[in-house]
């Protein structure tokens, strides 16, 4: 059977210490889940718990090591340190275990064991990487108005940097030197964000060098590929917010895409490639008034005096007195529809929002998932829209205002571009 723990869980961690039943006080047994036929049950009774390592034909083999950590005692004589999980991003930072001062910290033994650790999880040849040691990560949480007797799991990774670090001990008035390591965590997607405890069983019985066959498919590519490939397996909850290349392009033949190749022809000249702005312009009002209705057109800017805006727009939250009015910084770019737009065209736009602005960037391409993680996960004010949305809103305008089809629309709109033009600072749209 099949034991899967799932980032977030939490597990109920207490006496006796027992493999059954499979939940305890409402919630999942943690010895349960963890548990190995004809081994010693995992323990979280220090902050790095080494599962003991096994007799195989090429040598000594650690199936595990299992990192707690115990935030109820940041900051006490115990635990002078504070540890950070945010496994949402792939990142642990985690202080060693040397809290003496006149210690060496390479000889406080949980430090010994990640210091050995990080040889392997470093190396650049991937037999090596191969016989790596995997971390698996929990957090102490509080429940049921206890401090203790529950743990989260935070998932699995390795070491990816350490370096040491001055700590003070409250206790004695006294600094000590100790070691910070960086753990990255890896995504675990391609297993429906489920990690299958039966990889670190399979760890501690199997033999041969088939011990990794149920490790996850990120493992699998880290022992491939080492430090190049942590970038794209460590764990992101923003990859479930982003859009893939195929939903954001429209399918060939399509009245969408037929639709989004008129509106790149009409725009795609020297005379008239800055006039998609109007466009822009128009289909940002028209999304954001379906969903918050209290989004209001200003207008375009001049080529000479924009400071990077191409059209500006104001949002309107609230009521009467209780309004507040936000501006909005437009950019419009007319782009090859098969190429994805360019990162450094977002950070141009973002590099130009001022405090309490929102920023609304439009064009016929797309964006690449990495631009799109970026804006999610730095919490950019940013509205994104590519060009299947672009296509689709254009059409239901065609259809709610009366237009005959999309050239009519264009048509419509690029004769009111001049006279959308002002020399204005967006600011001044707040008086309006």
């Amino acid at each position: 059977m099949a034991k899967k723990m799932k980032i977030g869980e939490v597990f109920r961690y207490g006496r006796p210490y027992k493999h059954e039943p499979e939940t305890k006080d409402d919630f999942p047994n943690f010895f349960h889940y963890t548990y190995t036929p004809d081994q010693n049950l995992c323990l979280l009774e220090s902050g790095i718990n080494p599962i003991a390592e096994m007799n195989t034909n090429p040598g000594k083999r650690r199936p595990a090591v299992l990192i707690s950590s115990s935030p109820h005692k940041i900051g006490s004589n115990d635990t002078p340190w504070h540890d950070y999980f945010n496994p949402d991003h792939g990142h642990i930072r985690y202080y060693g275990d040397n809290k003496i001062p006149g210690n060496k910290p390479e000889n406080a033994p949980g430090n010994k064991v990640l210091l050995k650790l990080f040889e392997k999880h470093s190396s650049l040849d991937p037999k090596v990487r191969a016989t790596a040691v995997p971390l698996i990560f929990f957090k102490r949480v509080p429940m049921n108005g206890k401090s203790k007797g529950y743990v989260q799991f935070q998932g699995f990774g390795i070491i990816q940097s350490i370096q040491l670090v001055t700590q003070f001990d409250r206790k004695n008035n006294r600094t000590f030197t100790n070691y910070e390591f960086d753990f990255a965590v890896f995504g675990i997607d391609k297993e429906n964000e489920e990690f299958n405890w039966n990889w670190i069983s399979d760890r501690r019985t199997v033999k041969d060098h088939n011990y990794d066959q149920l490790a996850p498919a990120s493992w699998k590519t880290w022992v491939k590929d080492g430090e190049k490939s942590i970038n794209k397996i460590i764990r992101r909850v923003s990859k479930l917010l982003v859009s893939s290349t195929e939903e954001q392009k429209t399918k060939s033949g399509s009245i969408e895409d037929k639709s989004l190749r008129k509106i790149y022809d009409f725009y795609n000249t020297s005379a008239r490639k800055k006039r998609f702005e109007a466009l822009a312009s128009k289909i940002t009002s028209s999304i954001v008034n379906r969903s918050a209705r209290n989004y209001r057109e200003g207008w375009i800017t001049q080529g000479s005096s924009d400071g990077g805006a191409d059209f500006i727009g104001r949002l309107d939250v609230g009521e009467g007195f209780s309004t507040v009015k936000l501006i909005v910084l437009g950019q419009a770019k007319c782009e090859k529809i098969n190429t994805p737009t360019g990162g450094n065209h977002i950070a141009r736009t973002v590099a130009r929002l001022k405090r309490g602005w929102v920023g609304a960037y439009v064009t016929t391409s797309y964006f690449s998932e990495p631009v799109q993680r970026e804006v999610y996960e730095d919490e950019y004010p940013l509205i994104l829209i590519n060009g299947l949305q672009l296509a689709k809103e254009a059409l239901r305008i065609v259809s709610e205002e009366g237009f005959n089809d999309i050239d009519d629309l264009l048509q419509f709109i690029d004769n009111k571009y001049d006279t959308m033009i002002k020399q204005r600072k967006p600011e001044e749209i707040l008086l309006d």
